[in-house]
């Protein structure tokens, strides 16, 4: 937790100006469901305040939230027709253009609220010039402009020295507010020089959203989150297509063992801008190849656009195996037994968390043979682990909501002075 300068009073006390900013709109499922947590709590706590959104889709965000929002990119809204040189240097003219925007952006605000999302890490393969600046950009703009800049619940890790650390830490380093979604995410702060003595670690905000756990689904059914995984910063760029070769084959392998086993398949993504979807395209048409007389409803692709879609299919399956980050949240949220095929050890600490560390690999060392043996412990200890899950569930909501009253406390004081003054009056009148 961070608290520097004192962000200007644009509006009422009781009305603050709020702006909301991430990767929403773009398809990442769990992107959007950690914007309508954020939203959910600004709804009930703040019912007065003024809301709009900067985002990558922010015409899907404005028909889907009916909330005023600005794209991040002013390329993606105006330089799209153009092509070679001069596509090149509109993105760069864009790049400048969008550093300004965002500080005008900024500056319109009380607070800017960055919800969730693993914002300061580089788990996936990341350009400095992408996202990175784009923070840096978010968090100097509020710390030189008087905006709060709050980083709620977000996740981290230990970043190689370079452009992308420096650009992300000093993001870090200027927000006003900083929490985590895990104990790994602060130390990895931590260890990169910043004081975290004042910040607090409580959960992934989407674990504290209602879901309807306890649907147990059926127990021959498994779902299946796929990722369209190329690596991370970590890997060599020369050898992106063979791990992303490598894992899928492992996964046409284990649909392959599920069917020839008596288990239905339901494939799941966590992303729908399209990638996903050609791994799930992927494994769909080597299991009609490899089992031609296989009933077509045996596997089948369970299409997805929301978190709350994504919930919903999920109601069905007796027990999943995930890849995606957010599709493993949805998941435990949704008490289901789960296998996680990690791409970054936020995975493997929540299932630790969770107490289900037995049930985890690392994407980088998937063994077909092994998730076999741990998907049928898992369904043979299936309600065991649902009422293990749920226990660890009532606490996540319990943390949520104590992020929640602490981000009123420091990012809207005199709204939660107001607000609270107003329910002590109220409250004598109700009782009698």
């Amino acid at each position: 937790m961070r608290r520097r300068g004192m962000g200007r009073s644009r509006r009422t006390p009781s009305a603050p100006a709020v702006g909301l900013f991430g990767g929403f709109g773009c398809g990442n499922l769990g992107n959007d469901a950690s914007l309508e947590a954020i939203l959910g709590y600004l709804r009930s706590a703040h019912p007065d305040a003024l809301i709009d959104i900067m985002c990558g889709g922010a015409q899907r965000v404005r028909d889907r939230y009916g909330i005023p929002a600005t794209p991040t990119q002013w390329y993606e809204a105006k330089g799209m027709w153009a092509h070679g040189r001069q596509r090149a240097a509109l993105k760069v003219i864009g790049k400048i253009a969008d550093t300004f925007r965002l500080a005008i952006w900024v500056r319109r605000h009380d607070a800017v609220i960055v919800p969730g999302m693993g914002v300061l890490e580089t788990t996936l393969t990341l350009r400095p010039w992408q996202f990175p600046y784009t923070m840096f950009a978010l968090c100097a703009s509020g710390r030189i402009l008087g905006t709060k800049v709050a980083l709620v619940s977000v996740g981290s890790n230990v970043i190689p020295r370079g452009l992308n650390r420096w650009l992300l830490i000093s993001a870090a380093r200027s927000a006003f507010y900083r929490s985590y979604r895990d104990v790994m995410s602060k130390e990895a702060i931590a260890a990169q020089g910043i004081d975290t003595t004042a910040d607090h670690v409580y959960t992934d905000l989407v674990l504290g959203t209602e879901t309807p756990a306890g649907v147990r689904g059926d127990p021959q059914t498994v779902g299946l989150g796929v990722m369209d995984f190329y690596g991370s910063n970590d890997d060599n760029f020369r050898q992106v297509d063979q791990i992303h070769d490598s894992y899928v084959e492992k996964l046409r392998c284990f649909v392959r063992w599920l069917v020839d086993d008596g288990r239905k398949v339901r494939l799941f993504v966590g992303d729908t801008n399209g990638s996903d979807l050609a791994v799930v395209e992927d494994i769909l048409s080597d299991i009609r190849a490899c089992r031609p007389d296989l009933d077509p409803g045996r596997v089948a692709w369970q299409p997805v656009s929301t978190y709350g879609e994504l919930m919903q299919a999920m109601e069905s399956v007796g027990s999943v195996v995930v890849t995606r980050y957010h599709n493993l949240v949805c998941a435990l949220a949704m008490h289901k037994p789960t296998i996680s095929i990690g791409y970054a050890p936020k995975n493997t600490v929540l299932m630790k968390r969770m107490g289900l560390a037995e049930y985890c690999q690392d994407i980088s060392s998937l063994d077909v043979s092994k998730l076999t043996e741990q998907l049928i412990s898992l369904e043979s200890r299936a309600a065991e682990v649902s009422k293990i899950i749920g226990a660890h569930s009532a606490e996540n909501v319990r943390l949520v909501q104590q992020q929640f009253a602490e981000l009123s406390a420091l990012v809207f004081p005199h709204s939660a002075a107001a607000r609270a003054s107003t329910e002590q009056r109220v409250r004598p009148e109700a009782v009698g």
